[in-house]
């Protein structure tokens, strides 16, 4: 259960009357995405205010009428869906911090330079979409909003997202070692085992993860893994 600190107020006016909870900002946008959410579960009160701030309630019949049941957790669904949420200038920026992160390191692992075949360093995309002047919204998908970064993205930067082929190569002692990292990138879509014991797999990643997973197969494997752009 979330902290009244931390809560953001969402607010629902109808048949004369407001309607308000007080929730946790982290499930606003699964509400708003129509997932199934506990809700009940991330509420700061389990109950629904006519004014969040001095504790005054709606009279229960009107909650009824609007919402036709006393069920917290469909009231609070209802006044998310329907209603608008108001956050604090704070937790605004934090929102929209966190999602900007998420939009940059989704493009950095994705995209790439298709003149050099290299990815962009994160911090490369950031300093362009500050340019680009790219406003992010706290409650919409990153998916969703990809796109419009892209699009502002590429006037400034060779840009495009790509997947690349790639063969890994490992020694029998050291695929054990690398499993859970090969999992991660991706899916292996042929495998075989030589004669020496050796393991090769070909696999199909994002371009711009590419130097990431070599690095990380081979500090797991003190340099002994080879990989290969097909």
């Amino acid at each position: 259960m979330v902290s009244l600190d931390d809560a953001v107020v969402a607010k629902l006016e109808s048949h004369g009357e407001t309607f308000e909870i007080l929730l946790d900002p982290k499930v606003v946008k699964y509400l708003k995405d129509g997932k199934d959410v506990d809700i009940a579960g991330h509420l700061a009160v389990e109950d629904v205010f006519k004014n969040a701030s001095k504790g005054t309630r709606p009279a229960e019949d009107k909650i009824k009428e609007v919402f036709g049941t006393e069920n917290i957790g469909e009231i609070a669904r209802k006044i998310v869906s329907k209603g608008e949420i108001q956050v604090t200038a704070e937790q605004r920026k934090e929102m929209l911090e966190a999602k900007r992160n998420r939009i940059i390191a989704h493009i950095a692992r994705n995209a790439i330079n298709p003149q050099t075949k290299t990815p962009h360093p994160p911090m490369r995309i950031e300093l362009a979409l500050t340019e680009a002047k790219f406003h992010v919204d706290p409650f919409k998908s990153v998916e969703s909003q990809v796109d419009d970064a892209m699009k502002l993205l590429r006037p400034l930067l060779p840009i495009k997202f790509e997947k690349s082929k790639i063969a890994i190569k490992l020694r029998a002692d050291d695929y054990g070692k690398c499993f859970d990292e090969l999992a991660h990138y991706g899916i292996v879509e042929r495998e075989e085992w030589q004669k020496d014991g050796s393991w090769i797999g070909l696999m199909e990643i994002p371009a711009g993860v590419i130097t990431e997973l070599t690095s990380k197969l081979n500090d797991r494997t003190k340099g002994h893994a080879s990989v290969k752009l097909l």
